[in-house]
């Protein structure tokens, strides 16, 4: 009997205790509503409008063009740098071109013969003028990345912007320099391609086109002890034709044309 009234003493807490659970349930499936369609990442947080795709690129006849960026850009491993594939396509296109590389040098980190790229645009001519700015790579800052990255290059491109305000912007991403393609190499690539959408740059990618590939990578990169994996003088010659080539489409016509006399000595991917 005793047992039993202890039952019945605790009763009423325990209907009142369940009560308190339901209602909670209730509330909890109203606000979940599993019957209704999930939303997307993009409902719950909004996004910023996207960039709008940029014009197609637009030269005058014989442009002043500014090719910047580090040892690719500079010449290395060509037989002289100025057989580098800047120079190349900047001859062969009827450019006026000023080409400016240093070797080392990338968004976080300084070169061998000057700065990083934002003290190294600080320091560029303002009057120079030019109607289009090829910005390439870069590598070098592989051993440094993330840390930093992303405001580096946000800085950089402001500063290039403000310095030249009526020039179009190419961002020419890196390429690789051995194979398989380091995964700093590869993430590199894709922040520097979507940091070019959000401005509505154009943005040429030498690893999404696959610029070098397993098949040609030994006639365009030199490994030995005095290229340290950059590209030969042949190397450099197939550089300026496939960036003549992504200059054509991105100008949405067949007018940029770079000569490359030694095309059929390089395997095409």
């Amino acid at each position: 009997m005793y047992a039993s009234g202890r039952l019945r003493a605790r009763r009423p807490w325990l209907a009142l205790a369940g009560v308190a659970i339901a209602v909670v349930l209730v509330c909890a499936v109203a606000a979940w509503r599993p019957w209704a369609t999930p939303a997307s990442p993009a409902a719950a947080v909004a996004e910023p409008a996207a960039a709008a795709a940029p014009e197609p690129l637009a030269l005058p006849e014989n442009p002043r063009v500014l090719i910047f960026g580090d040892s690719w850009v500079y010449g290395s491993a060509a037989t002289v740098p100025t057989l580098g594939f800047a120079y190349r396509i900047g001859e062969s296109l009827g450019w006026d071109a000023v080409v400016d590389g240093v070797r080392g040098s990338g968004y976080l980190k300084p070169g061998i013969d000057g700065p990083s790229y934002g003290e190294r645009i600080a320091a560029l001519d303002p009057d120079l003028d030019p109607d289009l700015v090829i910005v390439e790579g870069s590598i070098n800052d592989r051993r440094l990345y993330p840390d930093g990255y992303r405001d580096a290059v946000a800085a950089a491109w402001d500063a290039l912007a403000g310095l030249y305000p009526d020039a179009q912007i190419v961002i020419l991403g890196p390429a690789p320099q051995v194979l398989p393609i380091e995964r700093a190499t590869a993430r590199i690539d894709a922040d520097l391609a979507a940091l070019a959408a959000g401005r509505g740059w154009w943005y040429v990618s030498p690893i999404a086109e696959e610029w070098i590939t397993p098949a040609n990578y030994l006639e365009v990169i030199d490994i030995g002890p005095v290229g340290r994996d950059h590209p030969s003088t042949d190397g450099h010659a197939y550089l300026a034709q496939r960036l003549a080539a992504a200059l054509t489409g991105l100008s949405g016509g067949s007018e940029i044309v770079a000569d490359a006399p030694l095309e059929d000595d390089i395997v095409a991917p």
